[in-house]
């Protein structure tokens, strides 16, 4: 059994669903306080279709000092109500919690970023699972900007953040194609340069297409990152797209972009794997009737 409040240095295990806990935050200078409230529709993780679950917390600044509840028997609710208080000496620390169950078999984990200190914050949050966070590609900061009355569509490709690995030492070579797809027909396409050795490349480019405002609605707006390499073909490391057919934050940035004519919209975006978006955009292509044979 786990002791209340005590210091954790075990290696996390292999993460296995979705959960979804509350937690509250304090970050004063130097110091911060990550309050465990409870979790909610945990997975069952026994033969008696329950779990004696339990949660470790930690910064990802020193993954070295972790904490951990008390375990809570035979229940997938469990009302945690346990503080713990970190020394902060790293401004990009973030909390990172982790609930395990069953034959200490890690459930779940997520973290959360503090972008500036702040009083107390609490708030529900979506754990991931190790399979989910495996496919976690990375995301990008791109700007919208349309004029319906000169039919200029203009992208601003501004940074990427948390690209995924590509090559033997951790890093990538990544550069972003931004597509215009009209009617479901490849159309226009640019590319941004090549930024080397880096996961969180800053390009800040533009683009400019041609989009006469009779068309907008039936054009798509494919970005897509990828790896650069001189020996062997590009990579594609994640892609996404904007449109009247997208859903979601692609589909709100695009609607944004339209209710706000001439003024640009910015927003990040987190890529997606290459075969669902392709299987989305159901681009269509030209068959090659063979030739006749003599």
């Amino acid at each position: 059994t786990a002791r209340r409040g005590r210091e954790h240095r075990g290696k996390s295990p292999l993460l296995q669903q979705l959960t979804s806990p509350h937690f509250t935050l304090c970050a004063i200078p130097s110091q911060m306080k990550v309050g465990v409230k409870q979790a909610a529709d945990l997975k069952a993780m026994d033969s008696g279709g329950t779990s004696d679950p339990y949660v470790i917390v930690y910064l990802t600044s020193d993954t070295k000092k972790k904490y951990e509840t008390k375990v809570y028997r035979k229940t997938l609710n469990p009302v945690f109500n346990e503080s713990f208080t970190f020394q902060v000496r790293n401004k990009n620390s973030a909390p990172w919690v982790q609930r395990q169950g069953g034959e200490n078999g890690a459930l779940a984990s997520a973290g959360l970023a503090l972008q500036a200190p702040q009083p107390w914050l609490s708030i529900w949050c979506s754990l991931l699972t190790s399979l989910q966070q495996q496919e976690q590609l990375g995301e990008v900061c791109f700007s919208l900007r349309y004029v319906p009355s000169t039919g200029k569509l203009t992208v601003v490709v501004v940074e990427a953040r948390k690209l995924k690995r590509m090559d033997s030492r951790g890093l990538s070579d990544p550069f972003v194609k931004v597509h215009l797809i009209l009617n479901r027909k490849k159309w226009k396409k640019r590319k941004t340069s090549v930024k080397k050795n880096t996961l969180s490349p800053y390009f800040n480019e533009v683009f400019v297409f041609e989009v006469p405002f009779n068309q907008i609605q039936n054009v798509d707006l494919v970005i897509s990152i990828w790896d650069h390499d001189k020996v062997t073909k590009n990579e594609q490391i994640g892609k996404l797209f904007l449109g009247c057919r997208a859903t979601g934050n692609q589909l709100r940035h695009w609607s944004d972009m339209l209710s706000n004519p001439r003024r640009p919209v910015a927003q990040w975006h987190s890529l997606q794997a290459v075969d669902v978006v392709d299987k989305a955009l159901g681009l269509k292509t030209h068959l090659k009737l063979p030739l006749p044979t003599r």
